[in-house]
């Protein structure tokens, strides 16, 4: 047995070298020259080589065979590092960090195999030596096929056919080498069977390894930057397993009372501390900025983050958020924001908050902007990082255009301007990463890129809205020509009734006939005002100076009487406005407010002077609304909550304003109340003599 064994030994590495030898020569003619892999592929053929002359001539497990195999290792090794070097499109700045683990337990491999054989054999020492030496290259194996199958799953798939033949081959011969370490650290010999059968199964790789050549002479990969994260996150859970086990085998070569106990804790502990800190968020996100600062020259994937915005905005699923919260998260997950704000313009032109994404303690006021905000983000495009901003180091910024609050939430990262055709359509604000950093020139031009494309889908929004909210005034005038034909008709009936009273009206039939028509008519003329709102067309009176607190108290006179209405309205204040249109409004509010309310809650009425304005304010403490309801639904024509409401008294008391030079302001939280404010231009004393001079 033993002599067949040898044979095997013996032909099976002396064909190994040979095969490999020969390799070598074809690929040296095959030569092109600058091309790294090639030359490091020819340098592992030949001390693959080398390590079966070595076996052949000396023996298996020689020292020469072991110095060999451990250089034979490296090159390989050297030969995938070469293949992520030459990565198409991807220059990596440092790659050490994957290889270093390996490479250190290479270099340890021959200090221990010479320790093997200079200690006197059957010692303790010589034993743990031989252990120590064979666990190394059990952890060189299991690191090398994790690495191979990184390798292999990190390539782009068009590339991944070029190098899965050379992967293949290396990873069976790792997993030959793999289970001879493994049998023999568990029996404590090396296995006789493996060690000499080892050979031949090199030489069988080598037919593999001509074929790879053939078919990928360049040895160019693209790497998978997705799989990249996953992968390295695979290395570092090795690497951290391979360091637990180290550090359990030098306990135990330390030996002592508690070693048993304080490999345990070890142990324990170590898991503890892996499955706190591995899945967490914080880790994650330095994990992928290191991978990224280490790996690529460009911090995005610019194809991958492209189809995710684009997937995430244009085609959301049937259970997706709201198109403005959509918008944020797709803008915020490009940059590994955990949240964000999106501001666009009302009806006013005025910037107010659209949408907010995983940022609920954003305190964010009713005057969420400056004056100078729109002009300067309109006219300059600029991005803010806010780190800059407050420390003072934008020169670029306007510090007039940045919103106090703004300066004040410590989670405010940047603030992206959205331009549209040089019109803006909004701004989006980004809270800060996980893991904290300043922003670089690539982040500013990823988010310019960004952020013009979403302002184009905000404008194509708008325009969809503006052309919804045009398809419903349409129909709305289409049913009032229906209403109209039937009123008609309806004044037909009621006109030849009025004829035949002249001549019946004392016919006690007649009168029967007549009660039962009206109750119809009545009946009818009730069905088509419910299918129409009191919108008011009518020409609208000039705005002259007129006594608030009167105005306010002709319009709550009746719902006084039913409901009741707290007035705190300063006398003698004056406003250059039409009463009957300000009295539409606050009989609109007031009655939304008396329906918001609980039975028996006051509604409020306050009046005061605001700049060069007058404000109105009606106070309710009911069931409140939402941002969102605020932002695109409250002062949207024919949109209502109520079963029997029409959706036009908010808008037409919002119109109502903006036509005499006002404007309607509301701030509400759920469950708090509503504050609807109505400003009008105070009344001075010389628009007063003047009103008064054109009334004489």
């Amino acid at each position: 047995m033993y002599d067949i064994l040898s044979s095997f030994a013996f032909w099976g590495h002396f064909a190994a070298a040979a095969a490999y030898i020969a390799l070598a020569v074809w690929l040296v003619h095959q030569y092109r020259g600058k091309n790294w892999p090639q030359v490091l592929l020819i340098g592992a053929m030949a001390m693959t080589a080398v390590w079966g002359f070595a076996a052949t001539f000396v023996a298996p497990f020689s020292l020469a065979a072991q110095l060999s195999e451990t250089v034979r290792n490296l090159a390989w090794l050297g030969f995938m590092f070469s293949l992520l070097r030459n990565s198409k499109g991807q220059q990596q700045r440092s790659i050490n960090m994957i290889y270093a683990a390996l490479t250190f337990v290479l270099l340890s491999q021959p200090v221990f195999d010479l320790l093997t054989r200079s200690i006197a054999t059957e010692t303790p020492g010589a034993a743990y030596a031989l252990e120590t030496s064979i666990l190394l290259r059990m952890i060189f194996g299991a690191g090398a096929l994790v690495l191979v199958h990184n390798l292999y799953s990190v390539s782009a798939p068009e590339t991944r056919w070029g190098i899965s033949l050379p992967m293949a081959a290396l990873a069976a011969m790792w997993t030959f080498d793999l289970n001879l370490y493994t049998i023999s650290y568990l029996t404590s010999e090396i296995s006789a069977e493996l060690i000499n059968t080892r050979g031949i199964a090199m030489a069988l790789l080598a037919p593999v390894f001509v074929i790879a050549s053939k078919r990928n002479s360049q040895w160019r990969l693209q790497l998978s930057r997705t799989v990249a994260f996953q992968s390295v996150s695979l290395l570092v859970i090795g690497a951290y397993l391979i360091a637990m086990v180290l550090l359990a085998t030098a306990i135990e070569m330390i030996g002592g009372t508690y070693v048993r106990l304080a490999q345990v804790t070890l142990i324990i502990g170590m898991s503890v501390a892996a499955l706190l800190i591995l899945p967490s968020g914080p880790f994650k996100a330095w994990l992928n900025v290191m991978l990224v600062k280490n790996f690529f020259q460009h911090r995005y994937d610019y194809r991958s983050e492209w189809m995710r915005f684009a997937d995430t905005i244009g085609f959301p699923s049937p259970d997706a958020a709201p198109f403005y919260e959509r918008v944020i998260k797709s803008l915020a997950d490009i940059f590994e924001s955990p949240g964000g704000l999106i501001f666009v313009p009302d009806d006013e032109g005025r910037l107010t908050l659209q949408a907010r994404w995983n940022w609920s303690t954003a305190q964010i006021p009713a005057n969420c902007v400056t004056s100078h905000t729109m002009p300067f983000f309109e006219s300059t495009g600029h991005i803010l990082a806010m780190n800059e901003i407050r420390a003072g180091k934008d020169d670029r910024c306007d510090p007039r255009a940045v919103p106090q609050w703004l300066y004040e939430d410590d989670q405010a990262w940047a603030v992206v301007p959205l331009v549209h055709f040089g019109k803006l359509a909004g701004l989006a604000v980004l809270s800060r990463p996980r893991l904290p950093r300043a922003l670089d020139w690539e982040d500013l031009d990823m988010l310019r890129i960004v952020g013009r494309q979403v302002a184009s889908y905000l404008a194509e929004a708008s325009s969809q809205q503006a052309l919804a909210d045009n398809r419903q005034f349409e129909q709305f005038n289409r049913r009032f020509a229906f209403v109209m034909h039937d009123i008609k008709n309806l004044v037909s009936q009621l006109s030849i009734l009025a004829r035949n009273a002249e001549k019946h009206a004392n016919k006690p039939e007649f009168q029967v006939d007549m009660v039962d028509t009206l109750r119809s008519s009545v009946d009818k003329m009730n069905e088509l005002l419910a299918r129409l709102s009191q919108h008011n067309t009518a020409k609208h009176n000039v705005p002259l100076p007129i006594d608030i607190s009167d105005v306010v108290m002709k319009s709550v006179y009746n719902s006084r009487l039913v409901y009741p209405i707290e007035t705190q309205l300063t006398p003698g204040m004056l406003a250059i406005a039409d009463a009957a249109r300000v009295d539409t409004i606050i009989g609109h509010i007031v009655q939304n407010a008396i329906e918001a309310s609980a039975e028996g809650a006051p509604v409020k009425i306050t009046s005061r002077p605001q700049g060069a304005n007058v404000a109105i304010s009606i106070i309710d403490t009911g069931t409140g609304m939402t941002e969102s309801f605020i932002a695109n639904q409250l002062f949207k024509p024919f949109v209502s909550t109520k079963p029997d409401g029409f959706g036009i008294g908010a808008y037409e008391a919002r119109a109502l304003a903006v036509s005499m030079g006002g404007s309607l302001r509301v701030e509400s939280r759920i469950g708090k109340g509503t504050n609807f404010t109505l400003l009008l231009p105070a009344a001075t004393q010389n628009s007063t003599t003047n009103h008064d001079q054109e009334a004489a």
